[in-house]
């Protein structure tokens, strides 16, 4: 046990590590990194446990470059797993903007590699209410992959409380006021308006994916709301 540990974070970091322990696969864990607290959390347990793993980073082409520069800097082994497609080109093709109901933007960009391996991930049953009925371990998915939540109940609390125990380096937009991190423009955000406006290149590029997904629309003779990328912007904007 670590001095700097409070006691009431002592027992999940004695299950998390058990757990992977447990089931450490003989090739190792394929460690899903975001560069989040969460993530960098579970990088630390899987140290700790002394487990072997392979961490990969899954760049989605609208990444804050705050986060890329603390992942370089802080993580320099994680491996950065490039998409065969980038945010600009999918929003085109799928005729539409990712929302919330519709993200098919995670399953293209984020959702990436791990197949046929057992996977880690940083997901918390309490980051939302789909998560809420969710296991530790997820047997075989349709892809191969086994996916092992360790902290998956661990509340923010524990996570910070840890972070501040092992004195580890977190991204800076915690710092400024960011909940979570993820990509600029995410569906799931409730400050997707802020996140633009923080960085205006990505909105601009948004800008041009909405005019091209415009243009391809009327190619295909598909009715639509919208008349301009500036119209799309506003309506995604409050959805």
């Amino acid at each position: 046990m670590s001095d700097n540990r409070p006691l009431f974070l002592q027992q999940s970091v004695d299950n998390s590590i058990e757990l992977l322990r447990m089931l450490e696969p003989e090739e190792g864990y394929w460690l899903a990194f975001s560069g989040g607290k969460d993530s960098c959390v579970v990088y630390r347990l899987a140290e700790m446990a002394g487990v072997k793993f392979d961490a990969h980073y899954s760049i989605t082409t609208v990444d804050p470059p705050e986060l890329v520069c603390f992942i370089r800097k802080e993580y320099p082994d994680v491996t950065h797993d490039r998409p065969s497609e980038t945010m600009w080109t999918l929003i085109p093709r799928k005729l539409m903007p990712p929302t919330r109901l519709v993200r098919y933007c995670c399953e293209a960009l984020k959702e990436r590699g791990g197949e046929g391996r057992v996977v880690l991930t940083g997901v918390r049953r309490m980051e939302s209410n789909k998560r809420t009925k969710w296991k530790s371990v997820n047997p075989c998915d349709k892809k191969g992959k086994t996916v092992i939540h360790p902290i998956l109940y661990w509340t923010d609390d524990e996570v910070w409380s840890f972070i501040r125990s092992e004195k580890m380096a977190y991204c800076s937009l915690y710092d400024d006021g960011f909940k979570r991190l993820g990509c600029v423009g995410c569906p799931m955000s409730y400050n997707k308006s802020r996140e633009l406006d923080l960085y205006p290149k990505f909105k601009q590029a948004y800008f041009r994916a909405f005019s091209r997904m415009l243009d391809e629309r009327q190619r295909r003779g598909l009715e639509t709301q919208w008349q301009s990328a500036e119209e799309v912007m506003e309506w995604w904007l409050s959805q």
